[in-house]
């Protein structure tokens, strides 16, 4: 089954990307979930609007890509959340808290999707993220948890 990605699939390709699946994955998975849409001839203008739209996103280059790490790993980025006794969140820390604490911090508006959490952010303290700027270059980010 032949599919267009309109969001990024781990280890199946990014959004625009034209990918060759099974059946039962493609129809059961990819296209209920809205990670991807059935391949036709008029899809390929929506193709073209995916790869525009990000490219628009994208970091230029790999020195930029560089550039952006220094500021990013340069000092630990403060986020601010809503605690409750003995330093517990009331829920996690999300991607998109860590993406404009890290544009505050940075000046650099980073994409929450390339934003890579390993385990919950559930306490106060000090936490560590990825951030995938670049095929090439990824960011390791000191985050700062306080109360509010």
């Amino acid at each position: 089954m032949k599919l267009i990605l309109t969001q990024e699939v781990t280890g199946l390709g990014a959004p625009g990307d034209v990918v060759e699946v099974k059946d039962g994955y493609g129809r059961n998975y990819l296209v209920p979930r809205g990670l991807a849409m059935r391949w036709t001839r008029g899809g390929e203008k929506t193709v073209e609007s995916i790869k525009a739209a990000r490219a628009s996103r994208a970091v230029r280059d790999h020195d930029h890509a560089e550039q952006i790490k220094t500021k990013l790993e340069a000092q630990p980025v403060a986020v601010k959340v809503r605690s409750g006794a003995g330093g517990r969140l009331f829920g996690a820390v999300t991607v998109t808290e860590i993406a404009g604490a890290l544009a505050d911090a940075s000046g650099e508006q980073v994409d929450k999707r390339t934003i890579v959490v390993k385990n919950p952010i559930k306490s106060l303290g000090s936490h560590e993220v990825s951030v995938k700027l670049h095929d090439e270059v990824s960011a390791v980010v000191a985050l700062n948890v306080i109360p509010a």
